[in-house]
């Protein structure tokens, strides 16, 4: 797996072992950053990546430019993919790395007043929590105005809604259903 676009172009990127981390592919990542891209300016974009895993989409938003990134993963194998994947990048002063429950580490940062223009969702397959977390991420105004929350799921699993957030657009990539939404 490699970094597709920007600084850290080609760069090789980590994932923990095993089958709990399915990171994302690079045209999964593609189709992503294509749409997002059009959308609003990467590069000044402050990023949450929930159920990071391997940080991919974190990363790759960091390598596009972005101001900084927040990863959210309550397993310690992800944790240390994350930190090996941001140093290895050299990507600095610019990760927050959040070894917690998605819950607690989302009230840890809506205590601090923290907003991000680019939430990622990635919750396992086999316990598809989506729906919680963008209502929660909905709730503690953790998206920016005008900011994208960007959620993968299964393509059979129900789409997530959230009453403060506007359904932007849906695309199927083999399994995957990957919907954008937006808070306006």
């Amino acid at each position: 797996m490699r970094v597709i676009a920007g600084e850290a172009h080609g760069r090789r990127l980590v994932a923990p072992r095993g089958l709990s981390t399915r990171p994302a592919t690079a045209r999964v990542r593609a189709s992503i950053f294509s749409r997002l891209g059009s959308r609003l300016d990467i590069s000044a974009s402050r990023v949450l990546d929930i159920f990071a895993g391997s940080g991919s989409l974190g990363c790759e938003a960091l390598s596009r430019g972005a101001r900084a990134a927040t990863f959210i993963d309550s397993s310690r194998d992800a944790v240390a993919a994350i930190a090996r994947n941001s140093r290895d990048l050299r990507l600095g002063d610019r990760v927050r790395i959040l070894q917690n429950d998605f819950r607690r580490a989302l009230a840890e940062l809506a205590a601090s007043d923290e907003s991000f223009e680019i939430v990622f969702v990635d919750a396992s397959y086999k316990n598809d929590v989506s729906s919680d977390v963008l209502a929660l991420v909905d709730r503690l105004n953790l998206i920016a105005l005008g900011g994208y929350v960007v959620v993968r799921q299964f393509h059979r699993a129900p789409a997530p809604l959230a009453a403060g957030l506007e359904f932007d657009s849906e695309a199927t990539l083999g399994d995957h259903r990957i919907a954008f939404y937006r808070r306006a």
